[in-house]
């Protein structure tokens, strides 16, 4: 029998943001702690393997929650402005949303992101007491260190430096830069599939990329413990490298684990990935038991 798949709205800042939320058996019956599933990086609540995952955490008696953050999918806000403080907000405004439904424990609330969903999650629930635990997959937590290790070619970080002095001139002079999605995150041939449908954007305002840049989840990880993360990372990941969740640990109190995984790439969740799913339900039976 399948399980009951609700669709929502929660307001955030003024803002309708859509999401879907994943009910776990017998969820009518008695408050259940709650998962929020965030998406990567201009993709939506339906692409990167968030659906999938929010019905694997309601297999294990979750009531999981996807939603799209503002500017993307069904939610409001101007499409593609996808700033990471506004994420942040999101984040924290679907805590909320979570803690006022009578089907939800409100304290025992965690957050789960995929690359620039789990740098998100990871400042979230730094920096709001009510996330009990957090889970980053392919995360990062430096943006300035990031994309210089993402642009690793002299030419590459060469034209990302132009890029991005253009895209302040611009602004400067009262216009706007539009960015094409490779120039910000270059992605490999063989992996862009995961780009196609689910209304992922391919092109973001320059302001986009200035917000990653800015955005240093790793100076506000040490404030999560004593509450739990847990870092995963693909060891050969063609997009972000492990490196940065290795920083992340760095950074991070207890308990904090990292793994780092070899057999998977960066968008591990779009396919069946058995040892990182196995991995995942393991530290939450020992973290945050449903």
């Amino acid at each position: 029998m399948k399980r009951r798949v609700e669709e929502v709205t929660f307001l955030s800042d003024g803002l309708k943001i859509s999401g879907v939320i994943h009910h776990p058996d017998g969820a009518d019956f008695k408050r259940r702690p709650a998962v929020v599933k965030l998406h990567g990086f201009g993709g939506t609540k339906d692409g990167g393997g968030s659906p999938r995952m929010c019905e694997y955490l309601a297999s294990l008696g979750y009531l999981a929650l996807r939603f799209d953050f503002r500017g993307c999918g069904k939610s409001d806000g101007e499409r593609a402005l996808i700033l990471c403080e506004d994420a942040v907000a999101d984040a924290r405004n679907s805590l909320t949303y979570l803690a006022g439904r009578e089907d939800v424990d409100p304290n025992r609330l965690a957050l789960v992101g995929q690359s620039y969903g789990a740098a998100v999650a990871i400042s979230a629930g730094s920096l709001d007491e009510r996330a009990a635990a957090v889970i980053s997959i392919a995360g990062w937590g430096n943006g300035e260190r990031k994309f210089r290790r993402q642009h690793v070619a002299p030419d590459a970080w060469s034209r990302f430096e132009t890029m991005m002095a253009e895209g302040r001139r611009l602004r400067d002079s009262g216009e706007r830069l539009m960015v094409p999605r490779y120039d910000i995150v270059p992605i490999p041939e063989h992996l862009r599939g995961n780009m196609a449908g689910d209304g992922h954007h391919m092109s973001f305002p320059w302001e986009v990329a200035e917000s990653m840049w800015n955005f240093r989840p790793e100076d506000v990880v040490g404030r999560l413990s004593p509450r739990p993360l847990l870092l995963i990372h693909p060891a050969r990941d063609s997009v972000t490298p492990a490196s940065e969740s290795i920083e992340l640990f760095l950074h991070a109190g207890e308990p904090t684990e990292l793994h780092v995984l070899e057999g998977i790439d960066h968008f591990a969740l779009s396919s069946e990935a058995p040892r990182l799913t196995s991995l995942v339900e393991g530290w939450m039976a020992r973290y945050f038991p449903a």
